[in-house]
């Protein structure tokens, strides 16, 4: 089908949560799949079936079963510093995070080790730190933050970067999906990295009068 480009945003989503993948991993497939005709991700696999009026064709099996077939622009896979976690703050999004209770394992926060990855857990925003601009490697300049978050066994920091810096406010309860643990002055510290997405969930949500200190 033809699906115009926030239609497709929403599927590729809506996919990742009810699959539990990661989106940006989801999105990267696709452009592999362009590039050579096929790849995978998790349980599915992209086939690139070509183009038809400049766009390109898509169809995502998982085990032989069509979950999906749509066709987008080729500039939709040229987009650069991707927002991933606004793909995934729609109502619908929500609802089917809501259904799957959220659709992932969580680590509690006195469980994390150093060297630990694809970290999952749900935690109160306790303080963020004022953001600040830094000079990357690549020579650019991105905004960075670092947030104190708890749940009920501990709290811990977490660095956030360049749009998820401006994300959470204290108060919040967030999602945290695919963060890495790593040690600074001996205390643990996450990260979320290129993969790890932070997501500030609805009140729906949220257990009442659930507040950590």
């Amino acid at each position: 089908m033809n699906y115009k480009e926030p239609i497709i945003i929403e599927h590729l989503a809506f996919l990742s949560v009810k699959y539990n993948l990661y989106l940006s991993e989801l999105y990267q497939a696709l452009i592999s799949a362009r590039a050579i005709g096929k790849s995978t991700c998790g349980d599915l696999t992209i086939d690139y079936r070509g183009i038809i009026n400049h766009q390109a064709v898509f169809l995502i099996t998982k085990v032989n079963k069509v979950i999906m077939q749509f066709r987008v622009e080729e500039a939709f896979l040229l987009r650069k510093n991707i927002s991933f976690e606004s793909w995934l703050d729609t109502d619908k999004i929500r609802r089917q995070m809501s259904k799957q209770n959220l659709g992932i394992d969580l680590t509690f926060i006195q469980n994390l080790r150093r060297g630990m990855k694809k970290i999952n857990l749900k935690a109160e925003v306790l303080e963020t730190t004022e953001p600040k601009i830094v000079n990357t490697q690549y020579g650019s300049r991105v905004k960075v933050t670092d947030v104190w978050v708890a749940d009920e066994t501990g709290k811990v920091k977490l660095c956030l970067w360049g749009e998820q810096a401006s994300l959470p406010s204290v108060g919040d309860m967030v999602q945290i999906k695919g963060a890495s643990v790593r040690t600074f002055k001996g205390n643990n510290l996450l990260s979320l990295g290129r993969y790890g997405t932070l997501s500030v969930l609805q009140p729906l949500l949220i257990d009442s009068g659930k507040r950590f200190e």
